[in-house]
């Protein structure tokens, strides 16, 4: 294409394609950046996030289960009566948002109502 120039340390001289496109193909995935954008508030409960958006449990606990094993999200268990789990984000999960603001804004100010 005309008027593109090749960046200097573009994906041909650094492992950052594979890396950028692991983390697109989470970070696209149905649900998964308002599940994110959901535990910015802070820790919640799996029930105050499947009441927050129209996602069946099943899949809920799926995502849950990505993001966890992606190192984003952590799930506490306490040994109560019932068992209460609350979900967390780790550090990499809290590092997400200002990418998740900049695609709110991003959003507010381009998609179309």
């Amino acid at each position: 294409m005309k008027g593109l120039k090749k960046k200097t340390g573009s994906c041909h001289s650094s492992n950052l394609c594979p890396k950028f496109e692991a983390a697109m193909t989470l970070l696209s995935k149905r649900w998964i950046g308002l599940i994110i954008s959901q535990l910015l508030e802070g820790k919640t409960r799996f029930s105050e996030i499947e009441a927050a958006m129209p996602i069946s449990g099943k899949l809920l606990s799926e995502r849950l289960k990505e993001l966890e094993e992606a190192g984003i999200v952590e799930r506490n268990v306490y040994p109560e009566t019932p068992v209460r789990i609350e979900y967390v984000l780790t550090a990499k999960g809290q590092a997400l948002q200002p990418v998740i603001e900049a695609i709110e804004q991003w959003a507010q100010a381009w998609e179309k109502d």
